[in-house]
């Protein structure tokens, strides 16, 4: 079941009706390259290349040669408003067992599910590389979808 569900997520497009982002407005791009699916950086939008493509500047991620921030064209299904803030999506309870959630490592947010607690790390399991790997909280924050214009928190149940 987790495996279907973190396909649905990780290979799911962003609603392909164009989306009214202006110049400068913060957003999230879905990796589609294999060895990030499942993983969004946030960027700002640059400019519109025609009806279906964005310019965005990556906020983290840097050129080859580490002197600028990347740059490149983006398709709408790859681009997102970002999610609430973290403290808005923070669990009151920590975090469950099997919680969508995503990871900030590596630059970017990384979806997977919560598999785990020791001390006060969550172990995070990451179905499109096999990886477990232990977070603490502040890095974490609840899996959401973009759907019909609002945020959706799903769990591995909702997707079915």
């Amino acid at each position: 079941m987790l495996l279907k569900a973190s396909n649905t997520i990780a290979f799911k497009k962003q609603e392909t009706r164009k989306i009214p982002f202006q110049k400068g407005d913060e957003v999230e791009i879905a990796s589609h390259e294999y060895g990030f699916i499942g993983s969004y950086y946030t960027a700002t939008i640059v400019s519109f290349v025609g009806d279906y493509h964005y310019k965005v500047k990556y906020k983290t991620l840097l050129t080859d040669d580490n002197s600028a921030p990347l740059e490149e064209i983006v398709t709408v299904g790859e681009v997102r408003p970002t999610p609430p803030e973290k403290q808005e999506n923070l669990p009151e309870n920590n975090f469950c067992l099997y919680d969508m959630v995503d990871a900030f490592d590596n630059d970017g947010w990384w979806f997977g599910f919560i598999t785990g607690k020791i001390g006060g790390n969550y172990y995070v399991y990451f179905p499109t590389t096999a990886d477990k790997v232990a977070y603490p909280p502040e890095v974490l924050r609840f899996h959401q979808e973009w759907s019909n214009g609002k945020w959706k928190k799903e769990g591995v149940f909702d997707l079915y």
